[in-house]
């Protein structure tokens, strides 16, 4: 009896033994399983991927005229966004070093020797405007009615320099804002461009089946394609041309807020020191 209750109790060892190898056998064969069913689905989306841009070559010209027109639209807007995003770094910079100058010199003469050394900050072509302004109306001063006497450092119209001011925001504002209507205009065209051949792809697809007679994947295959690459293309040139011009128009926006404030310092100190 305790030979067959040991040896009962062994094969209940080697039986449990037996299905614990077994259940680890299958975890093993599932996880191989479902790495072999990843990478088929990986390899058959990337020939998938590589069986649409081939259709699209089967495709007609107006199709590729289409996506043409979309990455020229894509390209320029890269270029301004990349541009833009340059000029302000530069000019914010150039800027901020004017201001620390401007607040800390005492004569207009000696921020005007050190503005040509920030000619990205359109803060720089404001003031020099300005200072043009009133050295004009102090050189044409009428001369003093007796003799020896020193001409004064006075401006005969401060409404003059007012307007020369508003003249100058309106040229630097033309400045930085140079070219970012081309990214309004990539941002609403786009779309309908890559809609326009999202349509002539499906009406290319419809008419293949026409021609040939057949509904199958190979007949519709090089219409569908242009169909699906316009609609991408269109939608990747026109978000991050509407973002970039939504971004830059708000540092505008800032930009000509911190212009209006230096033109009312700058004429405060005209006032006060040349009337």
């Amino acid at each position: 009896m305790k030979y067959l209750r040991g040896t009962a109790f062994a094969d209940a060892g080697g039986h449990g033994t037996f299905a614990r190898r077994h259940a680890l056998a299958e975890k093993g064969d599932q996880k191989a399983r479902m790495f072999t069913t990843a990478l088929t689905l990986m390899q058959f989306g990337s020939q998938q991927g590589l069986g649409i841009f081939r259709f699209f070559v089967q495709g007609g010209p107006m199709g590729k005229l289409v996506l043409g027109i979309l990455v020229l639209f894509s390209l320029g807007s890269w270029a301004i966004i990349f541009g833009k995003l340059v000029h302000f770094s530069r000019a914010n910079r150039q800027s901020e070093k004017f201001m620390e100058a401007f607040h800390r010199s005492q004569r207009f003469s000696e921020v005007n020797a050190m503005a040509s050394k920030l000619g990205a900050s359109p803060l720089v072509g404001i003031f020099q405007a300005g200072y043009a302004e009133i050295d004009s109306q102090i050189k044409n001063a009428p001369e003093p009615e007796r003799p020896g006497e020193k001409r004064a450092y006075r401006i005969s119209s401060i409404t003059a320099l007012e307007r020369t001011l508003a003249r100058a925001v309106n040229v630097e504002l033309q400045t930085v804002t140079r070219w970012t209507g081309f990214l309004a205009t990539t941002a609403a065209a786009t779309p309908f461009i890559g809609l326009f051949g999202t349509v002539w792809g499906i009406m290319q697809a419809f008419n293949d089946i026409g021609l040939q007679g057949s509904t199958s994947i190979v007949a519709v295959a090089p219409g569908i394609a242009e169909a699906l690459i316009n609609t991408a293309a269109g939608l990747a040139a026109a978000i991050p041309a509407l973002v970039a011009y939504n971004y830059f128009s708000q540092h505008l926006r800032r930009l000509r807020t911190r212009m209006q404030d230096f033109v009312l310092e700058f004429l405060n100190l005209a006032e006060r020191n040349f009337t």
